[in-house]
This record gives C-alpha cells, structure tokens and sequence, in this order.
C-alpha cells in the first residue's frame, strides 16, 4: 500500500490474475454456447479473440469499481467510440500497407495479382475478416495500451512503461509461425507508435482503427502473409520476387527492411498532425513523460 492506497504493481497484479480467470471461464462459455461453430477454425479465432477482449474489458471494469474512476481512463471512452479518431486511424492503416506494397511494387519485387474470390464470396469474407481485425484490434490495444499501460504508467511513467509493453508486444510476435527478428522489430516499433498516439490523443481510438485497418488490408485485401500466415479466404493472388531483405520472404510485408520506412512517416506524420499532449491530462499543464499519473 502506498499513499494513495494499492500500489500500480500490486493493481496491475490483481488485473492481470481476474482477467485471465474470466477469459478461461468465457471460453469454456462460449465452447459449450456456440457448439458446431467454436469447432470450426475460423468461428474458433474470432470467439477466441472475443473472449480475450471480454476478460479484458470486464476486468478493467472491476478494477475501475475498485478504484473509484470512469472506465474510460483506461484508454476506450465511450464518448469517442468509433468517431473521428477511429475513422483516421482506419484511413492510416489501409494508406500505410498500401503504401509499403507500392514501393514494393515500384522497386520490381511485389506484385498484387487478379483475384482469388469471386461474387457474394467477396462480400462475406470481406465482413467476416473486417469484423476479426476489429476486434483484434480492440484487443491488442487494450491489452497491452489500455488498463496495462495506464496503470503502470502511475508506477514507473508513461514511456517507460510504453518501451517496456511495446518490447513484449515485439517479443509475443515471435511465437507466430513463420516469423522473423525484424518483423518483431518491427511490430516492437509499430507497438510504440501506437503508445504515442495514446499520448496525443488521449485515447486508444486511433491505434485500434488503424490497427484494425493495417491487418485487413495486409492480409485480405492485398492478400500477402502476416507474420508467415495467409488467411484463407483472401480477396488477390499476389507474388512477391527478390531479395528477403526487401520482400519480408515468407513472412510478408512486416518483415521487410521497408516497413521501418513507413513506420518513421507515420511518427512524423502523426507528430506533425497531433501536436497537444492529452494523455492523462487533468489540468491546462500537460504531463511530463516520465512523471506519474495523478489519482482523480
């Protein structure tokens, strides 16, 4: 205990233990609840991600009870759901692996391919993907950049804290099959960006649309590997042809030595778009970087 009651690690502690005591009952739940479907690999994904953004959510709800403050701190207010935030950052995202595919497409090693579906078929995996990166997005986020960040932030500051959760997010992307050290890398850097767009604007609305955005694109519409992965279902037939170093190799587009240059845009971009510190901001004066958040 600390002068203003459970210390950030200890709160952090007891989020992280109720949180994965709920998914494990949410899976159990939704196995039993959607039968046929939860047997399926695709329904099985997208029921399993739910059920990680639901432990999440509900956790932090507890928490947020504990703690005597709006939920929304955590990053998720609902006054900005889905508002010009999220609809920015989805415009990001689908700009951003847009963009890295045409300077792969100009330097000769990319090329996006005629399509691989047809008719209704586009449609309905065009929903269902749309719908799975939604919420993987929402997920991740608020995983590693919702309750997490904000209450470690209180413990040890905002950037240290975003290195350190953008480190681990970096080092989780290692686990996928197919993947390379600089696809980590990069997914480490991607993970700091988004802290940082937590920090200008107050909230995780834009990281979750383009997070949401990036992953569509990359693995629907365009169709290329992500993290050595290709979802079935996909909208083109592209092909990639040249140096690993330029391509990403099997592991698509993320591990390209050129995914570092849109990353470095988007800072700068951002940087240049979104100059007023919002994050944790209960006063005129914005915080230091390093300082610890307030109690409301």
């Amino acid at each position: 205990m600390g002068r203003e009651g459970l210390r950030a690690g200890w709160r952090l502690a007891l989020y992280l233990i109720m949180g994965t005591a709920i998914f494990l009952l949410l899976a159990l739940g939704l196995r039993v609840i959607a039968g046929r479907y939860a047997r399926q690999p695709l329904w099985s994904e997208l029921f399993a991600e739910i059920a990680v953004l639901a432990a999440a959510l509900a956790a932090a709800w507890i928490m947020s009870r504990i703690e005597k403050r709006s939920v929304g701190v955590y990053g998720l207010p609902a006054r900005s759901a889905f508002g010009k935030l999220f609809f920015a950052g989805a415009v990001w995202g689908l700009l951003g692996i847009t963009a890295l595919l045409l300077i792969m497409r100009g330097i000769g090693v990319f090329s996006f391919g005629g399509l691989a579906l047809h008719g209704l078929r586009i449609w309905r995996f065009a929903a269902f993907w749309g719908a799975l990166f939604l919420v993987v997005g929402f997920t991740e986020e608020f995983v590693f950049r919702g309750y997490t960040q904000y209450t470690l932030a209180q413990g040890i500051g905002f950037w240290p804290s975003a290195l350190l959760f953008s480190l681990i997010f970096g080092g989780i992307h290692l686990g996928n099959p197919g993947e390379a050290w600089i696809g980590a890398v990069a997914a480490a850097l991607i993970g700091l960006f988004f802290c940082f767009t937590l920090w200008r604007t107050g909230s995780l609305w834009f990281a979750v649309g383009l997070h949401g955005a990036w992953d569509w694109g990359e693995s629907y519409l365009y169709s290329v590997p992500d993290s050595g992965g290709m979802v079935p279902g996909h909208l083109m037939r592209p092909s990639f042809h040249g140096s690993r170093w330029l391509t990403g190799g099997t592991v698509g587009p993320e591990g390209s030595v050129l995914v570092f240059v849109v990353i470095a845009v988007f800072f700068v971009a951002f940087d240049r778009a979104y100059r007023e510190v919002k994050f944790g901001k209960t006063s005129a004066a914005p915080l230091s970087p390093t300082a610890r958040l307030p109690l409301p």
